[in-house]
């Protein structure tokens, strides 16, 4: 087994970048609406291959909106539940349709493949773009099926800095708990991107940025595979990701 990789537990997919939201505090910029998205095939198949060499403890789906294309999020979630991956996530904004009767077949899609654990991203941020209707009707569904359900709020600063931003926030967010959601601590903005570009006046620039989700090149214990496949210097749709792994080297993504 790679020494570089032998604490390997975690496998998270970034199904796309196209997104709904526009949000300005977005660490990866302007998203488009329509975009390159994962290959459900290859990643049905590195799901496999990787739970046959190591004790996978979750998986993870995101974006961009996952949900834009559900079928491949879908995929990858029964693919995990086969391998008897406990945690199953998903991260969404919710907004990825108007049509209640495709988000509640989406729901239940969600359901059925295996998902257990949605994070709902509601904040000041997101709702500057995104209605509230359709994602609380998303929400109301995830909870009909049976899913475990929490908000997932960025907050600028801290989630204690009362600035304008974290005040609305909070109102978005007691509007989920009144349905009975709750929230889980959500994550800090990263001074990168669109949250550099307009939330600068913020960030203490004269520190070094570090990246929360980076991870450690010599003890990786989370791949992360992007929309087109690439991960560790390698590409899913190319090659067996378990020689991927195989080959890696810290310096192998330089």
């Amino acid at each position: 087994m790679n020494p570089y990789l032998k604490n390997l537990n975690r496998i998270e997919f970034l199904i796309t970048l196209a997104c709904t939201g526009r949000c300005r505090h977005c660490s990866e910029g302007d998203h488009p609406s329509k975009g390159e998205y994962i290959n459900g095939d290859a990643a049905v198949k590195a799901v496999n291959r990787i739970c046959t060499e190591f004790s996978i403890e979750s998986l993870m789906t995101f974006g961009g909106e996952p949900l834009l294309y559900v079928d491949e999020v879908c995929r990858i979630h029964r693919a995990a539940r086969e391998n008897q991956i406990p945690k199953r996530q998903l991260i969404t904004n919710g907004f990825f349709s108007k049509d209640e009767e495709k988000i509640k077949d989406s729901a239940a899609k969600l359901a059925q493949s295996g998902v257990n654990d949605v994070l709902l991203s509601v904040d000041a941020f997101h709702q500057e773009t995104i209605p509230l209707e359709p994602v609380k009707y998303f929400a109301e569904r995830i909870k009909a099926e049976g899913i475990s359900l929490r908000t997932q709020p960025a907050w600028l600063v801290s989630p204690a800095d009362l600035n304008p931003y974290n005040l609305k926030t909070i109102e978005i967010l007691k509007e989920f708990e009144q349905m009975g959601i709750a929230q889980s601590k959500g994550n800090i903005i990263f001074p990168s991107g669109n949250a550099l570009k307009f939330l600068k006046s913020y960030f203490d620039m004269s520190q070094p940025a570090v990246n929360p989700y980076d991870e450690d090149p010599t003890d990786i214990r989370s791949l992360c595979i992007s929309p087109n496949g690439n991960v560790l210097g390698g590409n899913i749709c190319q090659n067996d990701i378990l020689d991927i792994i195989g080959r890696y080297t810290p310096d192998t993504a330089l």
